[in-house]
């Protein structure tokens, strides 16, 4: 690894700017306009003298699916809610409605099944959503619609199989969608016979691209047309202006491990309404007959769409946006190979085909959210340090610009048609996510919602952004949360939380929010809580995000236990009382840990991975790992080996919990296993907890109730004087 030169340093700054002329507008985040909307909370609320407890945090309910209308009038979102009464432990996600100054809120859909994805008909005359709400059977998801006017919801769409994302066209006339291919005749009778073998990365089902044409105000859904068919996985597409052709990414099959190696850029032709009817005419006249050119035995209707190759070649392109004007396409792409570590260029083309040309962003991994309205300027978002915002970038290549500025986090944005205005969410370590509203052009934020009006909200352990200098010269960021009442000059007990990833980052989100990490319930129980952003971590640029190449556990743990050692020399950390979470890497990084000291009094590794090579073997991402290893394992074992927690084993004497899901694949349940087993086999203190019908970390809400649960009553156990007795019932 290079020497003493800072990676967090950039041609731009992480701290995006803030004169004080701009402070004056993002103050606005702080009052409310008019009459926010209120979502109270369906449970009984916990009386705020109790403090924070996982209950609590389970109260702030997410919000997510913004959606604005084409003349910025009014606002559309989805709020979901735990249910968890009796056996259920489940989430329920509803769309929400309230003027663009916060007036008139109310929830627009209703009943046992949730609805998502919100849009607005290009008229602004119809709300369209995703619901499985005539049941979960095969044909699951379809879109629907309510009317702006008022009215009863209406089914837009019969596919066979359930909706993924889809997109209205430009004139409201057809929506395009993403469907997986539907189980063949031969496979629903092995099925049903109870011949269904699986037989691994085989027999795929591709995702595809359908259209239907759409009149919202017919009495039956709309039978769609396939537009894609053949041996590839659309992951995403965007609409020609005119509304003739789409642009689509795809890779070679579904499996996540291949987005990582294979991706691609083609466009296909659409039929207009009228010629849609046409096609179904045809097929309805042409009955069963096996002969007709329209049907395909093994995928049912044959494709319409004339597809042509836009971006080919070894790296992989995705997330493709036509501009207003139908000259140019933009989308993200790891350049001319692929780059497992992770890299998200972003690149505008003519659409015509030609000369592509990359935008320079800060970190190197943004997401494009749409054009400006005279497709001079794409509109990003990103993540900058510990925070995250809105970017405008010329097309030209000319200097970009922030659409918002700040402390805190931006997310689910949506654009208005000309992008002039922007709806999003906005959260800071102190106050919860709301909806707020604003320009693109002069930050104006203003608070539409105000979703945890009936929430308490406790005194709160506050939260710093701190930094300090690790090994090699590297700049180091981390979000220090202090305990609920915290006295300047107390030393107290300090958890060291790591993120996921590596590429992963502890960013300015509300610590009061339900995770499996509640940080508010240990700042409640006295303890602070250290969140380092390690090289490795996005947000600081792409060389930082590779400074963890072939380094896993020896770089990125000396940033981490330097930060540990800057919570002492601040006076916050007692020495004597240090404590170790993480999930995902943040769980290899627990297990790598107790295996390289002992200064730690207890740990627990979520979802942790302490052996490289069976993860590599067994993982559904295993080119990612492979990636930052830089070799196959076959190639040297040795360099495996030497970065795996398990072959360091004999080291540890810290007291460490396990827990993992038992459907986990993104890292098996069995590394959590492994890790476990050698420990009890040592006589080390462990436990091991296992979440069933869980993948890569909680999903049922009792679930994500449970983990800080255990894990406090974990670290108390072994804070205390008698924790590692010979006799400990947990081991």
């Amino acid at each position: 690894m290079s020497g003493s030169q800072s990676l967090v340093s950039t041609s731009l700054p992480l701290r995006t700017p803030a004169p004080g002329s701009r402070w004056l507008a993002l103050a606005a985040i702080l009052f409310l306009p008019l009459a926010p909307l209120v979502v109270q909370a369906q449970a009984d609320p916990a009386p705020a003298d109790a403090g924070w407890t996982p209950a609590l945090s389970m109260q702030y309910r997410g919000v997510s699916g913004t959606a604005i209308s084409p003349d910025g009038s009014r606002i559309a979102f989805v709020v979901r809610e735990p249910l968890m009464e009796g056996p259920q432990s489940e989430y329920l996600s509803h769309i929400w409605m309230t003027n663009a100054d916060g007036a008139g809120p109310a929830q627009w859909t209703r009943g046992e099944a949730s609805a998502g994805s919100p849009q607005f008909s290009p008229d602004g005359a119809w709300l369209s959503f995703t619901s499985g709400r005539e049941g979960e059977g095969e044909a699951g998801s379809q879109v629907w619609a309510l009317p702006m006017a008022g009215g009863e919801a209406r089914q837009l769409t019969k596919a066979e199989g359930s909706v993924g994302g889809y997109r209205w066209s430009p004139d409201g006339t057809r929506i395009a969608f993403l469907m997986r291919d539907p189980q063949t005749a031969e496979e629903k009778k092995a099925t049903d016979e109870k011949r269904d073998v699986i037989l691994v990365d085989r027999n795929y089902k591709f995702s595809h691209l359908y259209v239907a044409a759409i009149d919202p105000g017919a009495d039956e859904p709309a039978e769609p047309v396939r537009l894609t068919a053949g041996d590839f996985h659309v992951t995403g597409f965007s609409w020609a202006p005119d509304g003739g052709r789409i642009v689509f990414a795809h890779q070679v099959d579904p499996r996540i491990n291949t987005g990582r190696l294979s991706g691609d850029l083609s466009t296909t032709t659409v039929p207009d309404a009228a010629e849609i009817g046409e096609i179904l005419a045809a097929r309805e006249a042409g009955g069963d007959d096996d002969e007709d050119p329209a049907e395909d035995a093994d995928s049912g209707p044959a494709a319409v769409g004339e597809v042509e190759l836009l971006v080919g070649g070894a790296g992989i392109e995705r997330s493709p946006h036509w501009s207003p004007d139908g000259a140019w396409i933009a989308y993200v792409s790891t350049g001319d190979q692929p780059e497992p570590i992770g890299l998200g260029d972003v690149y505008v083309m003519p659409a015509a085909g030609g000369e592509a040309r990359r935008l320079d962003t800060p970190n190197r991994s943004a997401s494009v959210l749409g054009w400006s309205g005279d497709s001079s300027e794409l509109l990003l978002l990103e993540s900058l340090g510990t925070r995250r915002h809105v970017l405008a970038v010329p097309v030209d290549g000319g200097e970009l610009r922030f659409i918002s500025y700040g402390d805190g986090l931006v997310g689910s944005v949506a654009l208005t048609d000309d992008a002039s205005r922007m709806a999003f969410t906005w959260q800071t370590p102190d106050e919860p996510w709301d909806v707020f509203v604003s320009p693109t052009n002069g930050y104006a934020p203003t608070q539409v919602t105000d979703l945890h009006a009936g929430v308490p909200r406790p005194e709160m352990g506050r939260t710093q952004l701190v930094s300090w200098t690790s090994t090699e010269g590297f700049e180091i960021e981390g979000l220090l949360t202090y305990p609920v009442g915290y006295e300047e000059g107390e030393r107290v007990p300090l958890i060291l939380n790591v993120h996921g990833g590596p590429a992963g980052v502890f960013s300015q989100g509300f610590t009061g929010s339900a995770s499996a990490y509640m940080l508010q319930y240990f700042a409640q129980q006295g303890f602070a809580i250290l969140r380092p952003n390690p090289r490795g971590s996005t947000g600081y640029g792409k060389d930082f995000r590779y400074a963890n190449f072939q380094d896993w556990g020896y770089g990125d743990f000396r940033d981490l236990m330097s930060g540990v050692d800057h919570a002492i020399e601040m006076g916050v950390a007692d020495p004597d009382r240090l404590l170790l979470m993480g999930w995902s890497y943040g769980g290899y990084m627990t297990s790598w840990a107790v295996t390289q000291t002992d200064r730690f009094v207890a740990a627990s590794m979520g979802a942790g991975l302490p052996n490289l090579i069976s993860m590599t073997t067994t993982t559904d991402i295993q080119d990612y790992l492979v990636g930052h290893m830089g070799v196959e394992f076959w190639e040297d074992y040795e360099r495996y080996e030497r970065h795996s927690a398990m072959y360091h084993i004999a080291n540890v004497v810290t007291p460490t919990q396990v827990i993992h899901g038992a459907q986990d694949l993104r890292v098996p349940f069995t590394q959590g296993q492994e890790f476990y087993r050698a420990l009890d086999r040592r006589g080390v203190p462990t436990e091991m907890v296992v979440y069933p019908r869980t993948p890569h970390g909680p999903r049922e809400p009792k679930f994500v109730m449970d983990v800080s649960e255990r894990i406090l009553t974990w670290f108390r156990k072994h804070l205390g004087a008698d924790a590692v007795a010979a006799g400990d019932e947990s081991r």
